[in-house]
């Protein structure tokens, strides 16, 4: 009767704090949890699975110090480098991407920022897609400043993608070069230019429970509506490369509590789907409503047809 209660008043408008979230989870079994996240995932996104995907425009040569990355200049992969993309790449980049029916495609750079001759390339990128590709557009290109949001909006972009990571509290332990406070700045500058906030972060970098709990409320409070969750893949020459992964039921409690604390955000498979494989389609009855499809930035994603076959064999529409 307390889950019935409390999914009412979420229904009704109201949002879990982080002490009453966190008391919920160590109070509450995780099927529980599943079986109240997948039914606000119902509520607020129907049976839709919203697909994206996301081409590495820039790689490689990272000035940042992120332990998770293996783009950083500070730690030793074995990743292709390469500056920012042509424009008749990406645009032909989309253009498959729309042909296999993915609804919307980012541009990622690596580094912390571009600055205006490069902002006003992919300014040029995004227009051209816009006149030749129907898909919707988004994109990830770090710490812009408020001038470059609202030339990137006026280009046709509708979301803006700035990953808080982890928990405030636990970012300095992951990253020296710059602060969650920088993220947010970004962040509200992007919602002041009108484009909307996809924001998440990797789960699995040695944070703890109730840390989990902490980022999943900073993405309520920031008015995320895309919320990527990425599982940490070790990468071999990165800092975090023997982190010990979270457990199946420590990965889908995570994806319930983020849905139950977002309920009306897409709450996106991301980046490490290699790691939990066996629990995909769990997942999707654990809060999931989108997805990140075809390949992921450094490390391979699924194809896109067999993704489109899972979802649709689960009983979700794409």
């Amino acid at each position: 009767m307390e889950i019935i209660r409390l999914e009412e008043k979420i229904a009704a408008g109201y949002r879990l704090g982080y002490d009453e979230a966190l008391e919920l989870m160590r109070t509450t079994s995780p099927g529980e949890l599943y079986e109240l996240a997948y039914r606000l995932r119902t509520r607020y996104q129907g049976k839709r699975i919203d697909t994206c995907s996301i081409m590495n425009a820039r790689s490689g040569r990272c000035s940042e110090d992120c332990k998770w990355c293996a783009q950083s200049k500070f730690h030793k992969t074995d990743i292709d480098v390469y500056p920012l993309v042509g424009e008749t790449e990406a645009v032909q980049e989309a253009a498959h991407n729309a042909s296999k029916g993915v609804g919307r495609f980012s541009l990622v750079t690596s580094g912390r920022t571009l600055t205006d001759a490069e902002t006003d390339r992919v300014c040029a990128i995004y227009r051209r897609i816009g006149r030749e590709v129907p898909i919707r557009l988004c994109a990830s290109l770090g710490l812009l400043t408020r001038e470059q949001l609202v030339k990137l909006r006026e280009s046709g972009v509708e979301h803006y993608h700035c990953n808080m990571e982890t928990a405030p509290s636990y970012f300095s332990k992951l990253c020296s070069t710059h602060t969650p406070e920088e993220k947010i700045r970004t962040i509200e500058w992007a919602k002041e230019a009108g484009l909307k906030i996809c924001s998440g972060g990797i789960i699995g970098m040695g944070e703890s429970a109730e840390q989990r709990i902490e980022f999943a409320v900073t993405l309520q409070k920031i008015g995320a509506v895309s919320i990527p969750v990425n599982v940490l893949n070790p990468i071999p020459g990165t800092p975090l490369a023997d982190v010990a992964p979270l457990t199946d039921t420590e990965v889908l409690v995570t994806m319930a509590m983020m849905r139950i604390i977002n309920p009306e955000a897409n709450i996106r498979l991301a980046g490490g789907r290699n790691m939990i494989k066996h629990l995909e389609e769990k997942a999707l009855y654990c809060g999931i409503s989108a997805s990140i499809v075809g390949d992921l930035l450094t490390t391979t994603g699924s194809d896109i047809d067999t993704d489109k076959a899972m979802f649709r064999r689960c009983g979700f529409e794409v």
